[in-house]
């Protein structure tokens, strides 16, 4: 595949743009063991994530970056790229983003498939769908200046009301509004507003991860998304939930319209 044409090359226009999906499935979770292969809805999780990323129609390329070759083979078979294993030093549950990430746009750009933008697509949301990942594509290309995009959603748990605890004392995380009436003793629709970013997905220049070491950069503009999009699975409890609103048909998990792996 050719290496595309720079954002800013002369002539260049927004659809010029390339972006690679970039979908991380390490091994190793202890909190749901093996969570990015387990079963959801007839396919393993990750299948989602592939489907409606090639579905979307908005990447040039959907890669699966793993330490584990058996999450790779489940991967191609639903039609994910998995050009490289990731070292297993990027593969721990302290490895930091940045890590991985570099690795997969730099074997990539080794291998002369240079990308403008990627999009960080997390296995743990399987019910963010095809036109989540449109429309978040297209706020990213009209957003002038920006390093990247990121999905937030409302915070349940306001941080004006969290505390940190200093000794046998209870002191308030976030010290502000008026003396007469804290925010901790306000009631939420008085706060101000807060977003909370979530894992659904996140999109980034190239740049600001091969040049700043950083996935995010400096300038970023929000996605909004809704409870279904940015669900994301992180406990037990979020597994059974998932299965829940499956089961009871209140929310859809995107079509997968390959065989099962391993039927």
């Amino acid at each position: 595949m050719p290496t595309p044409m720079p954002s800013d090359a002369p002539g260049a226009t927004p659809r010029d743009r390339s972006c690679v999906a970039l979908i991380p499935a390490r091994s190793g979770s202890t909190r749901v063991p093996g969570k990015n292969t387990r079963v959801l809805g007839g396919h393993p999780l990750i299948a989602y994530t592939i489907t409606t990323a090639l579905e979307s129609g908005v990447f040039a390329a959907v890669v699966v970056s793993t330490n584990d070759e058996a999450t790779g083979n489940i991967a191609r078979h639903y039609g994910a790229e998995v050009p490289f294993l990731r070292p297993e030093s990027m593969a721990g549950a302290r490895s930091p983003d940045i890590d991985w990430v570099e690795h997969a746009l730099a074997a990539l750009q080794n291998a002369g498939r240079g990308f403008d933008c990627f999009a960080i697509l997390r296995p743990t949301s399987p019910f963010r769908t095809a036109e989540t990942l449109r429309r978040a594509w297209a706020a990213f290309r009209g957003a002038d200046g920006v390093d990247s995009l990121r999905a937030v959603e409302p915070v349940r748990q306001h941080p004006g009301k969290m505390w940190v605890i200093r000794g046998d004392r209870l002191l308030p995380l976030l010290p502000f509004g008026p003396p007469e009436q804290p925010w901790h003793s306000s009631q939420m629709p008085s706060l101000p507003e807060v977003w909370v970013q979530n894992a659904s997905l996140e999109i980034a220049w190239s740049r600001v991860a091969l040049e700043g070491r950083t996935i995010a950069g400096h300038t970023l503009v929000p996605f909004k998304t809704d409870e279904r999009e940015g669900f994301d699975i992180n406990e037990p409890w979020d597994w059974r939930m998932a299965e829940e609103l499956v089961a009871s048909g209140d929310w859809t998990l995107p079509l997968v319209t390959r065989a099962a792996f391993g039927g």
